[in-house]
């Protein structure tokens, strides 16, 4: 996926979803709820203006960031290796928040639904698709799993990489099958998270440590 093409598309999903909310304003309530508990119950409002346009702008501004990261990264030729997929994971990840936002605003109409439920297979596919990002992902200050000692080395970066993507493929395919498991699969999707996180941190000092006592 092209640079413009993923500019274009990010931009339009995100104005074109705010344009909904701009024609949905009046039939909305005020407050809107805003937070959901484990059980997938409201626990929070928010005003009606901040419910229409909170989403659209935090997705806005990390859109923004995304775009600037491959600009500024000193070791930006190595992000250019895998660019177009990482553009992909960007209009994923545009499609995600736009996705949380629908969801906001049909409760604010009065739908009846579990979010703990509907989120959780967004989220199964959003670690799917960080798998495979960081799966393909070369050595850089800002994009994947970021130590001192992946950052340190080419090959420790690659071997955390090679594990952490199959940890996150693991997660998400755990996250999807616990979205039918209630308010106990929202623990189990952050077991699986906490997981994916921790197990690499540890593997690449390992490699490092490795790494150093054959040199």
């Amino acid at each position: 996926m092209s640079n413009k093409f993923t500019l274009f598309l990010s931009l339009t999903l995100i104005f074109g979803a705010t344009a909904v909310g701009v024609l949905l304003y009046g039939q909305l309530p005020d407050p809107m709820p805003s937070h959901w508990n484990a059980a997938g119950e409201v626990d929070g409002y928010i005003s009606r203006f901040w419910g229409v346009f909170l989403i659209p702008l935090v997705t806005l501004g990390l859109l923004v960031l995304f775009l600037l990261i491959p600009t500024i990264d000193p070791l930006k030729a190595n992000i250019a290796q895998f660019r177009p997929i990482y553009n992909a994971f960007i209009v994923g990840f545009i499609v995600y928040m736009l996705y949380v936002y629908g969801l906001t605003l049909a409760a604010a109409l009065g739908s009846r639904f579990n979010m703990t439920q509907m989120l959780l297979p967004a989220i199964g596919l959003l670690f799917l698709g960080i798998s495979f990002l960081i799966k393909n992902a070369k050595r850089n200050f800002f994009i994947g799993i970021r130590t001192p000692w992946t950052l340190s080395s080419d090959r420790v970066w690659e071997k955390t990489h090679q594990l952490g993507a199959k940890l996150f493929a693991l997660s998400g395919l755990i996250t999807l099958v616990s979205a039918f498991l209630g308010e106990t699969g929202l623990w189990l999707m952050l077991a699986a998270l906490l997981l994916a996180v921790v197990v690499p941190i540890v593997y690449s000092y390992l490699l490092f440590a490795q790494e150093e006592q054959t040199k």
